[in-house]
């Protein structure tokens, strides 16, 4: 007989039906299922809402989004729910759970009262050491520059990936969490989980909050064995480099400042050489050669954001 864990799995979602439809298949194959699913749909058409009245099996409730964005998204979500829903499980669109996922995510936290939230291991996704001149940028910006770093954040807000070996515990501490596939413990989060500058693509929001709930005093942990494959999709919001660029080092500087609270000049040194870093690997890398302009203007607008705006709220 299926488990069901109580937990409320909250899915924001716009205008990808057919990759919605392929996670909530894989969730329905669960061997656990959480005790609701609210899909909050942003999208300008019917489809995404047909294919969730397709999964009658699930416990599945259909929000239509008051705003557009992934962390407002989950915002309005989250605020739909009852109050005696305990457990929150963020989970993208675009994911494809293993067998027993949620399930091992779920004994991982009860057998730690300290853990605020758990993630799962993105298996197309994880930590790899790069070669001498990788491992001396990571010493620069103040990593370690060795295996040690994975799970980290390092420096001007730099968060690395967990990483993946056989000879690694089930559960490994980490200090913070994507919501690719995450159970939060919801007196562990802040309300609302998100803060209100986290708009659109909203990128490192989920870094902003797993900071913030360490902050709270909980511990993290990335569960290897509750696996995942991050299948990533284009879509509209991915389309503007510009926007992108202007949004993480905006976002970037926000988080180190007012989050992790690295205000010195070292700390400013660090962020200007990751950006340098990311500049020049835009230029070499020939796929992306061609959005240099438009990574640099993103840039140059973010710099204006980061002195004239009172981002600090």
């Amino acid at each position: 007989m299926r488990e069901t864990v109580p937990a409320a799995c909250v899915i924001p979602t716009r205008s990808r039906a057919a990759v919605l439809s392929r996670t909530l298949e894989s969730v329905r194959r669960q061997s656990s299922w959480p005790s609701s699913i609210v899909i909050c749909d942003s999208s300008v058409d019917q489809s995404t809402k047909e294919v969730c009245g397709k999964f009658v099996d699930l416990p599945i409730t259909y929000l239509r989004a008051s705003a557009e964005g992934a962390a407002s998204q989950r915002n309005e979500a989250v605020t739909r729910l009852a109050e005696d829903v305990r457990f929150i499980w963020f989970l993208d669109d675009d994911v494809l759970l293993e067998p027993e996922c949620l399930e091992r995510l779920w004994y991982a936290i009860q057998d730690d009262f300290r853990l605020g939230g758990v993630n799962a291991m993105i298996t197309n996704q994880q930590f790899r050491l790069s070669g001498r001149g990788g491992r001396f940028f990571l010493r620069l910006i103040g990593g370690s520059g060795d295996l040690s770093d994975a799970g980290r954040v390092i420096g001007p807000a730099m968060n690395l990936l967990p990483e993946d070996r056989d000879d690694l515990p089930e559960v490994v501490p980490v200090e913070w969490l994507n919501t690719t596939c995450t159970l939060y413990r919801r007196e562990a989060l802040p309300r609302p989980p998100f803060r209100d500058r986290f708009k659109g693509y909203s990128l490192m929001e989920d870094l902003a909050l797993s900071l913030e709930v360490r902050k709270r005093g909980w511990n993290l942990a990335n569960v290897r064995t509750a696996r995942i494959v991050h299948d990533s999709q284009p879509g509209e919001h991915k389309r503007s480099a510009a926007t992108i660029s202007r949004m993480e080092l905006a976002n970037r500087h926000y988080i180190m400042r007012y989050i992790l609270d690295r205000r010195s000049l070292g700390d400013y040194a660090r962020l200007a050489l990751l950006e340098c870093f990311q500049l020049i690997s835009a230029v070499l890398n020939r796929r992306t050669w061609l959005s240099f302009p438009a990574v640099l203007a993103g840039k140059v607008a973010a710099l204006s954001d980061i002195l004239t705006a009172d981002d600090h709220q």
